[in-house]
């Protein structure tokens, strides 16, 4: 009895020893931006483990001695031992060299960096949050090796050029990625028209929904492994959107708001009024030509003092940006939520009141069982555009008005129209583009586990776009001495609605085996997207007031009426297989559907193989070299295109109007081609990636081939048939091949302190390999074989003639005559190579990001945006050095009022040269970040952020015009735009 009494007394001496050691460690984790969500804390050589959550606090019972482990992806990993202590606060530092353990979103899968078979390039919030831009594409820009991109227009809204590898199709149209929100296909096609969209050289880009503060990552799938799994849809490359989600922990509320200021990179440098009249005395006395009643600038009509800088004047006025964004989220282990809100207000730097508003409202919210077995997301986003801006782009006026041109006002504040001899520019102001777009993104996705590893699960997404666009030429505009009254008046409308709805089913299956691990994946696609656009012209209007109601039209027409009805199958599947975690094979396919084809051409089967050596893990080099990491993969496949547009294949007709025997009769528009089929891309590459000294320095060389054939092109037609082409496959092949480098480096990383530098290049050659008698079709003078698809065929400029000092052109085929036979030389727009460098300093609670953008290529001059020198319009300030004297050699050609008619025709012919094709290479400051995070103690445990981020700040080139990267002629160029913000968490 009284051995058992002391078994039970020594069991409760160990169990007081035990409560009396173990205790409730509680603590904050943080870095140098704020608290950290999500990071592991264990107890060393045991499984228990905590999570930290939204607001980056754990709790976890140990006891004295014990080691807590802290780790996270892309952290260094700390270790902290217990004390008498309960609270441990900790700051982890980021480690670059750990970034190939992150998880890639590869579409319908995700794998380790490390694992991945395909070319993939990714960017973070971290990126992406630094950067004042309103439109996700800016962003990317110089941040991934491959991915070319170029803003079209400086106007809120404006457009994007976007390649993914180069440009695999003839047609501009069908070079277009696939885009997904959130696994949800977002139509690349834009909801602008032509018609309305004049201040903008390109249609909007239908991105610009997406608040760049929204998202969590980017990805953009580049080679044929990444892509041959989207099939049809992927043929020229993939952009995965994904946005922020909730988190497990307590409930944390976001709100961060910000201002700056926008203004033009920089201006032209044009000729003074001083100058300028020189220039114009001196071509009239060539001519031998007096100024005529209608040469205001010189005969004595306007001002000769008088000079006005008309780009400050125009297009220099200070554009402002004002965000303001707040956001709620949190849940347990088994739901977490998200909500947030938006918005946006952006001017512009014309004259006048015009602006940009985008309201943004998200929502997501994620639930999974407490087995893990069921899962269910769902989110929505609905955002409203409301964009006002002129009819107009003023930038081409900026640069022609004389400098002596008179006053914008008058003495008592209206327009001055100097006695009807010049179109005040002020009054095209009055005529407005505007557009309202609402668009809504929903997408859902239901998951069951039916066995260990077995999961099936289906995906859902809407997308609803409802677009109006109306473009106004309001009598106002005109000089009142005409006497134009509201029936001179004209509206535009282009109202546009679209709806897509996707269902995609799929199952997997993940299997670990003793030597390796095999994963499956099989689903189908189910899709549809229905359209309409209607286009109407209202001209003559009982009041300007009512310019908007079509009703008070005095005639409407109906410019277009479309209705289009999309649909899409396919059945996809993925093998997986990685034996030893060295040796990795991926097999990819997709059998697609398209209604965009003629029967018997529907259907289209495209696939890849993809595979990889980790050689790092081998024995004979694992820990016994400077390598940490080595991989070798490569890939081939086939994809292809449907970028061609609705009923392509069809006969179709349009309304003529005109009406027979009291019937409107039907014009034919196209024939049918039952032949017309999808076009495809071939896709080929090597890759080396390799880490050195523990992945502080880790390297990636891409090489690449592409070649895209049976191109859907307009074939020429004789002009017997009535049709210009008939639109079909040509057996032509365009080819891109190109190297990319990238490069991560650890330049410093201890205590308080690091630097890390990323750098990327892109060298790239596009080519068209084949084209079937090019020489007698219509695309002779377009395209050449063996040149790239984006060239122009120009003269060859042979300088100045001595005697006459009129500029001269090669005769190519010798006839004696300068025609368009002539332009035989080829000058290629594609840049020869392109990138970017950034980097990241962090010094405490203090964070600096300095990145660069550069381009080697090739632009048209300043001069091509100018006149004839000598006629009535500004020149840049290089038409200074030109022809005076027989003997003269260099610079510009004799000036000219536009009498001297060989002159004039050989100017005309200089536009046409490569003598106005020049060097535009560039390296740009493209953003700045300057990050403080506030101590928390200094307000009661809440978070704070404060940044100053600039972009466009300095572009270093030798290219004289307004911007080298912008090629689009006459319309406003990106801004500079500066900002300040407070981000608070709590």
């Amino acid at each position: 009895m009284s051995e058992s009494k002391g078994i039970r007394d020594k069991g409760k001496d160990f169990s007081t020893l035990l409560i009396t050691t173990q205790q409730i460690i509680t603590g904050t984790i943080s870095d140098s931006n704020g608290v950290l969500p999500g990071v592991t804390v264990a107890i060393k050589d045991t499984n228990i483990n905590a999570i930290t959550d939204e607001t980056g606090k754990f709790s976890i019972a140990a006891k004295t001695d014990d080691v807590l482990v802290f780790s996270y992806i892309g952290y260094k990993t700390l270790e902290v031992t217990v004390t008498n202590s309960n609270v441990i606060n900790v700051t982890l530092q980021e480690d670059a060299t750990t970034l190939k353990e992150v998880t890639v979103n590869a579409g319908y899968y995700t794998v380790k960096d490390k694992e991945r078979t395909g070319s993939i390039s990714k960017i973070t919030s971290k990126d992406i949050e630094k950067q004042p831009v309103t439109n996700v594409l800016s962003t990317m820009q110089g941040r991934m090796a491959g991915v070319s991109i170029t803003q079209t227009s400086g106007v809120p809204g404006g457009g994007f050029d976007l390649k993914i590898r180069g440009q695999n199709s003839l047609r501009a149209e069908g070079n277009s990625p696939l885009y997904l929100i959130d696994g949800v296909p977002y139509s690349s096609e834009s909801v602008g028209n032509s018609r309305t969209t004049s201040v903008m050289p390109t249609l909007a880009n239908p991105l610009n929904s997406i608040n760049p503060l929204d998202i969590e990552s980017i990805e953009v799938l580049k080679d044929a492994d990444a892509t041959a799994i989207y099939g049809s849809r992927g043929a020229n490359g993939v952009v995965l959107i994904t946005t922020k989600k909730g988190k497990q922990g307590k409930t944390r509320y976001t709100m961060s708001v910000s201002q700056g200021v926008a203004n033009a990179t920089q201006f032209m440098k044009l000729l003074n009024t001083e100058q300028y009249l020189a220039m114009r005395n001196e071509a009239f006395a060539n001519d031998g030509f007096a100024p005529s009643f209608m040469d205001f600038d010189v005969n004595g009509t306007w001002d000769p003092n008088r000079y006005t800088d008309w780009q400050k004047e125009l297009v220099g006025g200070t554009a402002t940006y004002k965000d303001a964004n707040a956001s709620v989220s949190g849940g347990s282990a088994q739901t977490q939520f998200m909500v947030s809100g938006t918005f946006h207000d952006e001017t512009t730097v014309f004259p006048g009141d015009f602006g940009y508003k985008r309201g943004v409202l998200r929502s997501n919210l994620n639930h999974a069982s407490e087995n893990q077995k069921f899962r269910l997301s769902l989110s929505t986003a609905y955002t409203v555009q409301d964009n006002d801006q002129p009819a107009v782009d003023l930038s081409r006026t900026a640069m022609l008005l004389a400098p002596n041109a008179p006053a914008l006002y008058n003495d008592d504040g209206s327009l001055n129209w100097e006695g009807s001899t010049w179109e005040n520019p002020l009054a095209a102001l009055a005529g407005k583009y505007r557009t309202k777009t609402y668009d809504v993104i929903a997408n859902g996705t239901i998951g069951y586990v039916l066995l260990p590893g077995v999961e099936l699960k289906s995906a859902f997404g809407i997308t609803d776009t409802k677009h109006d666009e109306t473009r106004t030429t309001p009598s106002t505009i005109y000089d009142p001495v005409y006497g134009a009254g509201p029936e001179f008046s004209s509206l535009i409308v282009n109202t546009v609605n679209r709806r897509s709805w996707i269902a995609e089913p799929q199952l997997s299956w993940a299997q670990q085996w003793r030597y390796g691990k095999t994963e499956l994946l099989a689903g189908g696609t189910f899709q549809q997207q229905k359209g309409t656009r209607l286009v109407q012209q209202g001209n003559g209007f009982v009041s300007n007031s009512l310019i908007y109601n079509l009703a008070s039209a005095f005639s409407v027409n109906t410019l277009q009426d479309q209705q289009t009805d999309y649909k899409y199958q396919a059945f996809f599947g993925r093998f997986n297989y990685s034996y030893q975690d060295k040796y990795i094979l991926n097999l990819t396919g997709r059998r697609d559907g398209s209604s965009r084809f003629g029967p018997g051409n529907q259907f289209a089967t495209f696939g890849a193989v993809g595979a990889a050596w980790l050689f790092g893990e081998e024995m004979f080099i694992k820990d016994k070299s400077i390598l940490s990491f080595g991989k070798l993969r490569g890939s081939y496949g086939t994809t292809g295109n449907d970028l061609i547009g609705d009923y392509q294949f069809l006969d179709t007709f349009l309304s003529s109007g005109v009406s027979y025997n009291g019937v409107i009769v039907l014009e034919p528009t196209r024939l049918n081609n039952p032949n017309f089929g999808w076009e495809t891309n071939k896709k080929l590459e090597l890759a080396l990636e390799a880490g050195f000294f523990k992945d502080r320095i880790f390297l990636t060389l891409g090489w690449y081939n592409n070649r895209s054939s049976s191109q859907l092109v307009g074939i020429p037609m004789p002009a017997t048939t009535g049709f210009p082409s008939l639109q079909g496959n040509l057996n032509a092949t365009v080819q891109n091949r190109g190297t990319e480098i990238t490069l991560r480096t650890v330049n410093f990383q201890n205590g308080n302190f690091s630097w890390t530098t990323n750098f990327n290049i892109s060298f790239s050659k596009n080519k068209l390999l084949s084209f079937p008698d090019l020489a007698t079709s219509t695309y002779r003078n377009q395209f050449v074989i063996g040149e790239a698809l984006n060239i122009q065929k120009v003269y060859r400029y042979t300088g100045l003639d001595p005697q006459t000092g009129v500029f001269t052109f090669e005769d190519m085929n010798g006839d004696g005559v300068l025609s368009g036979l002539d332009r035989q030389v080829v000058k290629d727009f594609n840049p020869s190579f392109f990138g970017g460098l950034s980097n990241q300093f962090t010094y405490g609670r203090w964070a600096l990001d300095v990145m660069f953008q550069f381009v080697k290529q090739d632009n048209y001059t300043a001069a091509a945006m100018t006149g004839v020198p000598g006629t009535m319009g500004n020149q840049p300030t290089a038409v200074l050095q030109h022809w005076q004297a027989p003997g003269d050699t260099a610079g510009f050609q004799v000036y000219t009022a536009g009498y001297n008619g060989d002159a004039v025709d050989a100017y005309f012919n200089y536009y046409e040269s490569d003598a106005l094709i020049g060097d535009a290479s560039f390296v740009r400051l493209k953003n700045v970040a300057l990050t403080y995070k506030v101590p928390e103690r200094w307000l009661f445990g809440a978070s704070c952020k404060v940044t100053l981020e600039g972009q466009n700040l300095l572009t270093f080139t030798s290219y004289e015009g307004r911007d080298p990267e912008f090629t689009t002629y006459g319309y406003l160029p990106p801004l500079k735009v500066f900002t300040a913000g407070l981000q608070f968490s709590f």
